[in-house]
């Protein structure tokens, strides 16, 4: 055989034990589950929702506003801006007026990023000390729950409800110290309906989800642009501070949690969208070319 025909063979071989692996088989169950539409109360579910944001002011109105809907008595959101250029922090402070939110806002400037750091884990940082901060000053706990969420992601009613749904189930079941969601990303572009299902397929391959929610598997992924973290766990496991020269910090977060013993969960949720667009090729290059060969 020739070194062509032996390459060809191994990657037929690669691609039949893939192929039956059965916990590398696309997660059709791994959806969030459908929250009562109740507002839930952060006496059992407190929670603080952290939002790093560079040149966000166009995306905004629609992302921001729908974190500012959703229905949790108590919480509070924190909205990093990360050395914009543009109204980003203008822009955010003007949504949270008049909107009868159950959601307090804050918005923060964040400081000089230190050596070492990567820009959204600082801001990501600036905003949980923040957190922290204002525990201390009421004299309270630190919230249960902690939401990364980046400010491209448009969030569906109800869809913090489903993820503390999915983190603590009410009905019993499995509980979670890390739930994430892989965001819906657009595809209406001919170069974003090429690249955009492959990119996630491929992720699922790589970090399949199966594996993932297995308490003694290794596999240990989340999506950054929604994680929801029990802040108990981050602690143990070192803070955002651990993660904060990852190039893919999310995965890198989740392996931190569960090396702590905390349980994660990776999945779906159609309502849970990045509204991101990538009308062109080099756009999505950029995007791709930045963790996959890492």
């Amino acid at each position: 055989m020739t070194w062509v025909e032996i390459v060809a063979v191994a990657a037929l071989a690669g691609w039949v034990c893939v192929t039956l692996d059965r916990s590398r088989s696309w997660p059709t169950g791994a959806r969030l589950p459908i929250d009562s539409q109740q507002s839930i109360s952060t006496s059992e579910n407190s929670l603080a929702v952290i939002v790093p944001a560079r040149n966000e002011a166009d995306l905004l109105p629609e992302t921001l506003t729908s974190l500012l809907r959703q229905e949790i008595e108590g919480g509070k959101i924190y909205l990093v801006d990360d050395g914009s250029s543009d109204d980003t922090a203008a822009v955010a402070r003007s949504l949270s007026v008049g909107t009868g939110s159950s959601m307090e806002l804050e918005v923060l400037k964040a400081g000089p990023r230190p050596p070492g750091w990567s820009g959204k884990i600082h801001a990501l940082e600036q905003g949980y000390q923040a957190v922290l901060a204002d525990a201390t000053r009421a004299g309270l706990d630190p919230p249960k729950w902690v939401l990364l969420t980046d400010a491209d992601i448009y969030h569906r009613n109800g869809s913090i409800a489903s993820l503390l749904l999915q983190a603590e189930p009410i009905s019993g079941g499995d509980s979670f110290d890390l739930v994430s969601v892989m965001a819906r990303l657009r595809a209406d572009s001919f170069w974003e309906r090429v690249i955009i299902p492959a990119f996630v397929f491929f992720f699922q391959l790589l970090f399949p989800f199966r594996r993932v929610a297995r308490p003694r598997s290794r596999v240990a992924a989340a999506a950054g642009g929604c994680v929801l973290v029990r802040r108990s766990v981050l602690k143990e496991a070192g803070g955002l501070a651990g993660v904060r020269g990852e190039i893919i910090d999310d995965v890198a977060l989740a392996k931190a949690v569960k090396g702590a013993g905390g349980r994660t969960w990776l999945g779906f949720d159609p309502g849970i969208c990045s509204l991101r667009s990538y009308s062109r090729l080099s756009g999505l290059w950029a995007m791709v070319s930045r963790t996959a060969f890492t």
